[in-house]
């Protein structure tokens, strides 16, 4: 509500004129519902006081039921052949700010969490007031993080009927919110409470009643209705405002009128007796028997009507040309009017075709108008649909060129090491691929998977649903919608940060971090890791000539990354990534020594962000080791005994056998058992020490079960009951094992020195007094290659992944080149304030 006299200070548009204001349609991509506290509607501008729903990709948030009157206004993150700009303007987005936001313009406070207020664009970060942000220069540079975020405009992706969660990755949660398409009463929750607030009042007020109010037909099938309260001596006018104010429609109510269930139009000036005045027989009032339960509201037929052409595909430099039609307008007549108008009047006709674009919240429909059509008749059938689809639908004028279908499917869980031919067969036999549309254009043998090339839309369709039912040898497949990244569009300065997250380590913070690294970055660069593992990621950076890769997990995290890295590097333009950790892990160890901390706890993502950019790049050994068992396991055919066949895995922090790998391995199996209960690192040292004080009393023995090798000279063990192999400066949760005391017998150890050095304890109460910095291990060896002898099945564990491990041979050696890692810096660069970083932005001088 306003005064009149202040109505020209309002600055920001309502939910009626949302649409109109949309400058290149982009659905919204929705989660599961949840409670977002001190949030607001971007619809309505009320508290989100129940569950609500927010885009994974922006910073929107709606009520479930004010989900249908959302427009398609999600920030554009890839070119998908419709209105593609290598030039981006701010996106702005209103509210949610916090108190402390200020203005980029005035320098004064903008934010609120009181109400809906302040300006943010989504892309740089850039904070201001409603009535600042309009002389705010429109082009968006993207803020700080320009150079770690992967430019929209060299981001390709044929999406069409593809769910947005499929395009942006996002896992589908088990719990499913009202969708658009199904049969639910899409205004239940908010209608409620209105009957609630009605059903109160009336016990004083009886002037008062609640209607039923449906849009159009697709309302009335689905049973979608508003409800809206009016006296019980209202004109109809006023019912009509009533209703379309309901709907968010502006448009004037003599356009539009009432109707019942049984499609008769009002027969009354008036929905109630007009105060008890004596009834007409020809003006009878609607209500004179009793109220009918819902209504319909309608619009007028028209002989003429003006609607707008967008011509943005074209990039003409205009927004939008008015044109007059009537019943006799087709659309041919439509594009031959319009044409000279946008000056094209030279071209010729069938050179151009009339799309009618539907924007919905959740996805934006296009559909190529029949040249013969009718432009009345079909806003008739649009309007009858519903009067809301109608005010966010628009058309426009698209030149016929000839679009290259190129859809990406990359598909896992194949059997590894096999040739094209034979993935292509199998594919074949389970999908059944059409390879007239559909082609193998990438092979990953190591990790038996591959990448679908396929020209059709409906195909790929077909295959991204049935590949989530197949499975291979008892193993299930799966399958992610790959974009397509343009190198040669990238920036020269611009190094990108390619974003891995896993959402079970750290306590399930790894879900907000995906939500806050998704909204500060490109979302195509951020991966969820539970969701194909690292190889989508690297695939889609496997042709952007530098960028640096951020994991967000658990040590066992790192190394499951480093290790994919390792087989991919060979098909990466830049085969030799930075990689910067974010640790959410119980140990963190190498997230210790590389200065990222002991673990995550609450630091704003996006000073994360600006610390992985002003890392230093350090290099660190990583080591293969081989495990040769001597006893053979059990043979298929005819119960005869085979060899194990020898078996290899990477390490990068440590390699413990004995009683280190033991701990490890009664606290994994305590974790499979109750999963639901390892959430927190307080929690899980816990069950450490547990197990710990269980194997106090243990004999040391273990230098009489192993043999050791070290440069091929034979070492002789002291009295130990546990070996551990380390690579980095840091053991069980930040623990110096090796000890800082110098020693002539051994080089001082460093990450990059090609050497491990080997360590010895005596047992728990030894692991103990090391981990609370009273002792040191028992230093034994130095050295770049490794032979152990089992002589019985002992514990073994790298990087925490324990088995047991049959009696045989272990070989550890250095494994190829040194991998780059990011080390925090100590002292942090000056990049000026919060806003400073975040804006970054030039501001027009005049104004506009």
């Amino acid at each position: 509500m306003s005064h009149e006299k202040c109505l020209k200070n309002i600055k920001i548009p309502c939910s009626c004129v949302a649409p109109s204001l949309v400058r290149v349609p982009v659905a919204h991509c929705f989660g599961s519902p949840g409670h977002y506290k001190r949030k607001f509607c971007t619809v309505c501008r009320k508290s989100l006081e129940s569950p609500a729903l927010r885009c994974e990709v922006c910073e929107l948030h709606v009520h479930t039921d004010c989900i249908l009157f959302a427009c398609s206004d999600c920030r554009q993150c890839h070119q998908d052949g419709h209105q593609d700009h290598d030039t981006y303007h701010h996106h702005w987005r209103e509210g949610n700010l916090s108190s402390s936001a200020r203005c980029e313009v005035c320098k004064k406070t903008c934010g609120s969490s009181e109400v809906l207020s302040g300006m943010r664009c989504e892309w740089c970060g850039i904070l201001a007031h409603a009535a600042c942000y309009i002389i705010v220069a429109p082009e968006c540079t993207f803020g700080r993080l320009r150079n770690m975020i992967l430019p929209p405009s060299c981001v390709q992706l044929f999406s069409r009927n593809f769910s947005k969660l499929h395009c942006f990755r996002v896992t589908e949660n088990l719990q499913t919110e009202p969708d658009e398409d199904d049969d639910v009463d899409g205004s239940t929750q908010g209608s409620t409470k209105d009957v609630q607030i009605s059903t109160d009042s009336s016990k004083q007020n009886f002037s008062k009643q609640t209607l039923k109010i449906f849009d159009g037909n697709d309302a009335v099938k689905r049973n979608q209705f508003r409800l809206i309260s009016v006296p019980r001596i209202a004109k109809n006018e006023e019912v009509v405002e009533a209703a379309l104010r309901a709907y968010y429609i502006n448009d004037d109510e003599q356009e539009y009128e009432l109707q019942t269930f049984t499609q008769q139009a009002l027969l009354s000036d008036d929905v109630i007796n007009r105060n008890d005045a004596v009834e007409d027989s020809n003006l009878s009032s609607v209500f004179r028997e009793s109220v009918p339960e819902a209504w319909v509201i309608r619009a007028k037929p028209k002989d003429e009507e003006v609607i707008r052409i967008y011509p943005a595909w074209l990039k003409v430099g205009m927004a939008y040309v008015s044109l007059r039609v009537n019943k006799d307008s087709t659309t041919q007549t439509v594009v031959k009017e319009v044409l000279p108008l946008l000056g094209k009047q030279t071209e010729c006709l069938e050179n151009f075709k009339l799309v009618e674009v539907l924007m919905g919240s959740k996805q934006v429909q296009r559909m190529v108008l029949d040249s013969q059509e009718l432009i009345l008749n079909r806003l008739k059938d649009i309007r009858k649909t519903s009067i809301r689809q109608m005010n966010q639908t628009r058309f426009y004028i698209v030149e016929n060129n000839k679009s290259i279908v190129r859809v990406n499917l990359l598909v896992g869980g194949l059997p590894p090491q096999l040739s094209r031919e034979d993935y292509t067969n199998i594919l074949k036999a389970e999908l059944a691929i059409k390879t007239n549309v559909v082609s193998v254009s990438h092979v990953y043998q190591a990790q038996g998977a591959v990448v679908l090339e396929i020209s059709c839309f409906s195909e790929a369709e077909r295959i991204y649903m049935l590949v989530k039912d197949t499975t291979i040898n008892d193993k299930p497949l799966n399958v992610v919608v790959i974009p397509e990244v343009v190198a040669s569009k990238i920036p020269q300065n611009c190094c990108p940060v390619l974003v891995f997250v896993n959402p079970k380590s750290g306590g399930l913070k790894g879900r907000d971090l995906l939500y806050s690294f998704r909204k500060l970055l490109n979302p195509h660069q951020v991966f969820e890791l539970t969701n194909g593992g690292p190889l989508p990621g690297f695939h889609t950076f496997c042709k952007v000539p530098s960028f640096r890769v951020l994991v967000c997990g658990g040590d066992g995290t790192v190394g499951w990354v480093l290790g994919a890295l390792e087989e991919i590097r060979h098909k990466l333009a830049c085969s030799e990534p930075s990689v910067a950790i974010l640790p959410l892990g119980t140990g963190n160890d190498l997230g210790r020594v590389l200065r990222w901390g002991a673990g995550y706890s609450g630091e704003d993502p996006y000073s994360i962000l600006v610390s992985v950019d002003e890392a230093d790049d350090v290099l660190m050994d990583r080591w293969t080791i081989l495990l040769d068992a001597d006893e053979p396991a059990e043979g298929a055919e005819n119960g005869v005994a085979e060899p194990e066949p020898p078996k290899i895995v990477q390490m990068n922090n440590y390699c413990g056998l004995g009683i280190d790998a033991e701990l490890s391995l009664d606290f994994h199996h305590a974790r499979e058992e109750e999963p639901g209960k390892f959430n927190s690192r307080f929690h899980n040292k816990g069950v450490y020490v547990k197990v710990g004080l269980q194997k106090i009393s243990h004999t040391r023995n273990l230098h009489k079960d192993i043999k050791l090798q070290v440069d091929q000279q034979e070492v002789e063990l002291p009295s130990i009951e546990g070996l551990i192999f380390i690579n980095i400066p840091s053991w069980g949760s930040g623990a110096d094992l090796w000890g800082s005391d110098s020693d002539n017998r051994f080089e001082k150890p460093r990450i990059d020195d090609g050497l491990l050095e080997v360590v010895g304890v005596t047992g728990v109460v030894h692991m103990g007094q090391v981990q609370g910095g009273f002792r040191s291990g028992i230093r034994i060896a130095q050295g770049s290659y490794f032979r152990v002898t089992l002589l019985k099945p002992i514990p073994v564990q790298v990087d925490g992944e324990p088995w047991i491990q049959a009696p045989g041979r272990i070989i550890i050696s250095a494994a190829g080149p040194k991998v780059h890692m990011l080390k925090k810096s100590k002292k942090q660069k000056k990049t000026g304030s919060m806003k400073e970083m975040r804006g970054d932005m030039s501001i027009s001088e005049g104004g506009r």
